[in-house]
């Protein structure tokens, strides 16, 4: 979190965020997660949920533990909007 900010944990204003500012913060760069890949193809959106090298962009042996593949994203998107 600091790190996207350029801060030092022992600089003042990074000593004097509070949990809820930490909160606010991280809440804020997943919604904007979210609205990149809600931009994306779908093909580009799974492509983007990969987990790739840094430096060369080769694709890592783990990315698969990353995936719940019994997660039901209809399941869930139903009881997000309330139509249980």
């Amino acid at each position: 979190m600091l790190r996207d900010f350029g801060a030092l944990p022992t600089e003042k204003r990074a000593r004097e965020m509070t949990d809820r500012d930490y909160l606010y913060c991280i809440l804020n760069e997943w919604l904007d997660s979210e609205d990149r890949l809600s931009q994306m193809c779908p093909e580009c959106r799974a492509r983007a949920g990969e987990r790739r090298c840094a430096a060369c962009g080769a694709l890592i042996d783990d990315t698969a533990g990353d995936v719940n593949e019994s997660f039901d994203a209809a399941r869930y998107k139903q009881m997000r909007e309330g139509a249980v």
